[in-house]
């Protein structure tokens, strides 16, 4: 079977199944910080949880995506910033200050550099920038967002509307004129207060004030309406938000090895009948007596816990109604859509990446609170707060520090959980690059290093998963650039798996029995809207690479 399943699942009807989904979401706000001088937020998951380091007295704080190390015979806490420069604190969450002269033994404990191969791009070079004094340590061990500005807030018009915005912060700040109510927004969500003190309540996209609509796509603030459900900017990003990545799994390169803290242990998944796996970084899920895992876009499937591991052919109904309570939710975006003796094709959408339709317009993460494992190893879960998530329309979800400045940055991606795996899919890392850059320039620089690695987020195509993936008319396009490809992109499905293409008259083919054969299925329109929502979306692509990359709106760096 040589067909190539791209972009397979029907925009609309997957727009329907799931804003039904996001219904559910938590749109409680997390703790919402406003300061006026530099500050860094620093999350640690819940209370702080202190490990031995070897057979020093030294403790590491290992719920925490960052460097904190505890030397009980200084009295102080540590905390790594970069460039061998280090923080101290008497406590956790007290008054942090750069630290002159670190012990020998914390000094050791400096991270490695980045690990080399990653491929990923610098940001722009924004010029010489003065550095300037070393940022506030805000230590948060709850969801919370850190918004700060340079000095008290500053506010200029956007044209066409009764809205101001906040000039000097990389936040997004805005004032509606006639009830000066503050909207800030943070991972796709709107939160107002009547000041920037707060109290902050979230305010559902589609009950923001007419005039956010007038916000022209030109302007300083064009990138806001992404999220105002109505504009032709939401709703792109929506469509966009539906199409999947695809890719022809060999049966023979796939494997997988899961690692437990002990004997496996699971816990029931409310609404269904399935449990998963609390200790491990892996995300199994036992489905009567078969065990599923979902690695790297792709399911597989055994008889026990610990293996042996296959690439499944299909996978149980019922984990598509695991709610989002659950920290595995994010697996019920990963599809098996056909297979043969050799092959499995499969496809996620970007909801298997934490990014959700909701009311219009989309947003990152499930917003819920999910209990990490501490046993002899700390196993984190996804998470939505305290990341300054920002989206992009042509490179996605950004991630990046409310501020930063002069010589000082943070090494994320070598704290004290196990094997890295800091969040979501076991190696996705689109945290770590979206601010560990970030000191030249402070948001600006990281915002862009996590657009630059966003660009190589096709799980598929990592090159540690590509061994697995049989060659598509794209892959041999590029390993053989003299030879050009003529497969069109023409293949799709619906959500019961059912593969249509559209011939060069425009009449659409289902596959049965290993051919193609005229459809009578009766789902014309919508396979249509498939194929127009595809044509714009390539159009948009070509008109971006045009165009040099540079998307309209948003701002630049000053």
């Amino acid at each position: 079977m040589s067909i190539s399943l791209d972009r397979l699942l029907t925009a609309l009807e997957l727009a329907e199944r799931e804003q039904i989904a996001a219904d559910a979401l938590n749109m409680d706000p997390p703790v919402i910080l406003f300061s006026q001088t530099p500050a860094i937020l620093v999350t640690i998951d819940g209370e702080p949880r202190l490990h031995d380091v070897g057979a020093s007295s030294l403790k590491r704080v290992i719920n925490t995506a960052f460097t904190i190390i505890s030397d009980p015979g200084s009295g102080y806490h540590f905390l790594f910033a970069g460039d061998d420069s280090w923080y101290r604190a008497e406590s956790l969450e007290g008054k942090w200050e750069l630290a002159e002269n670190v012990p020998a033994e914390v000094a050791r404990l400096t991270p490695p550099p980045e690990e080399e191969g990653e491929e990923a791009e610098e940001p722009e070079d924004e010029g010489d920038v003065e550095p300037g004094p070393p940022p506030d340590i805000i230590v948060a061990t709850e969801p919370t967002e850190l918004v700060v500005t340079r000095g008290a807030p500053a506010y200029a018009p956007i044209a066409n509307t009764d809205l101001l915005y906040v000039t000097n912060t990389e936040s997004d700040i805005v004032m509606e004129l006639a009830t000066q109510r503050h909207f800030v927004i943070l991972s796709g969500r709107w939160f107002s207060g009547a000041s920037l003190d707060g109290p902050w309540e979230h305010v559902p996209p589609d009950e923001l004030p007419e005039t956010f609509a007038d916000i022209p796509a030109e302007s300083e603030m064009g990138h806001l309406l992404v999220s105002v459900p109505g504009t032709e900017a939401a709703n792109e990003a929506v469509l966009d938000n539906q199409i999947p990545q695809t890719s022809a799994i060999r049966r023979s390169e796939a494997a997988l090895d899961v690692e437990y803290d002990g004997e496996p242990q699971f816990e029931p998944i409310e609404e269904t009948d399935l449990q998963y796996a609390v200790n491990t970084s892996y995300q199994v899920i036992k489905a009567g007596d078969s065990y599923y895992a979902c690695h790297e876009a792709v399911w597989f499937v055994a008889d026990s816990p610990h293996g042996t591991w296959v690439v499944a052919d299909y996978i149980p109904a019922s984990i598509s109604l695991i709610p989002p309570e659950s920290p595995v939710y994010n697996v019920k975006y990963v599809y098996v859509y056909d297979s043969t003796p050799e092959v499995v094709y499969v496809g996620y959408t970007p909801g298997y990446t934490y990014s959700y339709v909701y009311a219009g317009t989309i947003v990152y993460g499930t917003g819920w609170w999910y209990h990490p494992w501490y046993g002899a190893y700390y196993y984190p879960r996804p998470v939505t707060w305290g990341w300054h998530v920002r989206w992009n329309p042509w490179y996605g979800w950004g991630f990046g520090f409310s501020y930063s400045t002069g010589p000082f940055t943070f090494h994320v991606g070598f704290g004290g959980w196990y094997r890295g795996g800091w969040w979501g899919p076991v190696g996705y890392r689109g945290y770590r690059y979206g601010y560990h850059r970030g000191w030249h320039a402070g948001y600006r620089a990281g915002y862009r290093a996590g657009q630059a690695r966003s660009r190589y987020n096709n799980i598929y195509n990592r090159p540690q998963n590509r061994a697995r993936n049989v060659a598509s008319a794209q892959t041999r396009a590029r390993t053989q650039p003299n030879r050009a490809s003529t497969r069109p992109n023409n293949i799709y499905s619906d959500r019961s798996g059912n593969v249509y293409r559209q011939n060069p008259q425009g009449n659409w083919q289902q596959r049965s029995q290993g051919s193609w054969q005229n459809n009578r299925s009766g789902n014309i329109q919508n396979l249509d809207r498939s194929a127009q929502a595809r044509d714009r979306g390539a159009s948009r692509t070509r008109n971006f690479q045009r165009s040099g990359g540079m998307a309209r709106g948003g701002r630049r760096g000053r």
